[in-house]
């Protein structure tokens, strides 16, 4: 399917043009599996042409984390793959032969960015490090994305998503009370880095217009989950306790978290006392609210072990279909819980174009980039690639 894969994704995304304003930036990605992906397929989607560089006959670990597949037969590939490869070609190349060597260095000779996830001094070996690369190209933007980052006591370690959101803290604060610690339902840590290593990036390649100059990246897994204990970290800083597992309750704001209905569960987050007073005239017990104990959220979080039993009370005695209407008209955030096929086939999903379709059976179903640019959402025109599908050529720019 060299080029059976040249055919756009149709989206109902909007009018205009499909933004492309990294047009003429050469991405090369030497990554594999999630973290340096979803950024090159960042960057495809903003309009880079980025040639993924992966082993002779096995290609990224994931075009075989199936089923579910895409495809048939020896061109089959899993969903996972298909998630975060959307708009790159794909070259085959055995980077440990000096054949391969010689292929990565003409093409990094020619790149605006290379993004690589090998363990720490891995590329050194075949002269594919940072130093040796930016040495024949000085404008070039190296990114490497790595478990631990490139020095400190845990630099040595292959990095899983799993294993840092564990140590990163992440699973600490997710998962009930003096329950077993759970994971996010995705792999956040790497998803994030991702979106970070695309940010500096971006940022890279804005100052090089000034200086001409590129830039090295040290973008850890590690770090970027220690950066997303946000709020939990800051209040570990500042309060000096330690943030412990509360289910779906939230450390600082009350209520927000998940109640029973008559017919299953909604999501009530209440963010202000506004919200807080007109919730509660909307479920006809306006008193409650002017009630010095949760008149406010401060006197809501100090008196969390009275409140919630009673707003479960109240949450009891409708559907959550009903409670979402009424909460909706008193502009008081209330929602139900998906499951994934309901949130594919929701009606908000389609309008906002976050499903890309194709006419061409060739083309997988594929989830949107979130952003939109002028009313229309920046889509790479390739869908992900078959294995070595490329040439080891740059587009012309």
């Amino acid at each position: 399917m060299e080029h059976s894969h040249t055919h756009a994704p149709d989206t109902a995304s909007g009018v205009g043009a499909t933004p492309r304003p990294l047009a003429g930036v050469r991405v090369l990605d030497l990554s594999r599996v999630l973290a340096g992906p979803w950024a090159g397929q960042m960057l495809a989607d903003y309009g880079a042409d980025v040639l993924k560089v992966e082993r002779p006959g096995a290609g990224d670990d994931t075009r075989t984390w199936g089923p579910p597949w895409w495809g048939e037969g020896e061109q089959r590939v899993a969903a996972y793959f298909v998630c975060a490869n959307r708009g790159k070609r794909s070259v085959a190349i055995d980077i440990a032969s000096p054949e391969g060597i010689e292929q990565v260095q003409a093409l990094a000779r020619d790149a605006d960015v290379l993004i690589e996830n090998y363990k720490v001094g891995q590329l050194a070996k075949y002269g594919l490090d940072a130093a040796s690369l930016r040495a024949i190209n000085p404008r070039l933007i190296y990114c490497s994305i790595t478990g631990y980052g490139q020095n400190g006591p845990l630099s040595h370690k292959a990095g899983y998503d799993f294993a840092i959101q564990a140590e990163a803290g992440l699973m600490s604060v997710t998962g009930d009370k003096g329950a077993e610690p759970q994971k996010v339902g995705v792999a956040v840590t790497d998803l994030m880095t991702g979106v970070y290593a695309t940010t500096a990036i971006l940022a890279a390649l804005y100052e090089r217009q000034q200086t001409g100059r590129g830039r090295t990246i040290d973008a850890a897994l590690f770090d970027v989950q220690v950066a997303m204990l946000a709020n939990q970290g800051s209040n570990q800083l500042i309060g000096h306790t330690t943030p412990t597992r509360m289910g779906n309750a939230h450390p600082n704001i009350v209520p927000y978290q998940v109640f029973p209905t008559r017919d299953g569960h909604m999501v009530l987050a209440v963010g202000n006392d506004g919200q807080f007073a007109r919730f509660c005239e909307a479920v006809g017990q306006p008193t409650v609210s002017s009630d010095l104990r949760y008149s406010t959220n401060p006197a809501r979080v100090a008196n969390r072990q009275s409140l919630v039993p009673m707003i479960t009370e109240w949450a009891l005695q409708r559907d959550t279909a009903e409670w979402v209407s009424l909460l909706d008209q008193s502009a008081v955030p209330c929602s139900p819980i998906l499951d994934i096929t309901q949130v594919m086939a929701h009606p908000h999903v389609a309008a906002r174009g976050m499903k890309l379709e194709s006419s061409d059976a060739s083309v997988p179903p594929m989830l949107a980039n979130p952003m939109l640019m002028d009313g229309v959402r920046p889509t790479a025109d390739l869908p992900p690639p078959e294995l070595g599908a490329d040439k080891p050529v740059w587009k012309t720019k």
